[in-house]
């Protein structure tokens, strides 16, 4: 096993984990599903997956210290993945149905309900990775799976040098937003990797690498 990154899924009551563990295995990581602290934060990497509400995903993750978990990773430059609305809870705030919810706060900005005229954005969609994206080495012109209503649809941090333009990654449904988003140690897809076939996997490859 020499070599093999070793990731925690965090499992906070969430669904989706055992398809997310599948996939990170199959893309070369050695996996564990498990909300322990120690585990979380000696990892080489933590994913995040979420489904469901934006404010149910933040009461399940505080439940389990999640919040924590996510921030202690992240002050010590360890990496961190969240994925659907594991991505949207790193955000300040997420408004559902007329329910505003304080998130993690790791970026600023809001997450709304889609400007389209069918919901949910469900399937296949291409999406715009920058130039340079680690994520989407090699994959920038693949497909990807959504099943989502709601997604970050703006970008507001403004990151001065010394430090790097995190790369933002757009795709389109009734408007353009946020499809991913590699920002330091902390990565994040509203598209599920785990369910986008070979293209996911090979992004899941890509973020292992990344781990250093």
């Amino acid at each position: 096993m020499t070599g093999t990154k070793r990731v925690v899924l965090l499992d906070y009551g969430s669904g989706n984990v055992h398809s997310a563990a599948k996939a990170l295995e199959r893309a070369g990581a050695e996996v564990q599903i498990t909300a322990d602290r120690a585990a979380a934060m000696e990892a080489d990497g933590l994913v995040v997956p979420g489904v469901g509400a934006f404010k149910a995903v933040m009461d399940q993750l505080r439940a389990v210290h999640g919040d924590e978990l996510i921030d202690r990773r992240l002050a010590g430059g360890r990496p961190v993945l969240g994925i659907c609305v594991g991505m949207q809870v790193l955000f300040e705030r997420g408004v559902e149905r007329g329910v505003d919810t304080e998130g993690l706060g790791e970026w600023p900005g809001v997450v709304t309900e889609l400007q389209a005229a069918v919901l949910p954005h469900m399937g296949w969609n291409t999406v715009r990775p920058d130039v340079g994206s680690v994520l989407f080495d090699g994959i920038e012109d693949e497909r990807f799976y959504f099943v989502h209503s709601f997604a970050a649809q703006e970008w507001l941090l403004d990151v001065m040098p010394p430090f790097p333009q995190p790369m933002l990654t757009w795709a389109e449904h009734g408007g353009s937003f946020l499809a991913a988003v590699e920002n330091g140690p902390l990565s994040a897809t509203q598209f599920h990797p785990e369910k986008s076939s070979d293209a996911g996997i090979r992004l899941l490859s890509n973020w292992l690498r990344s781990l250093g």
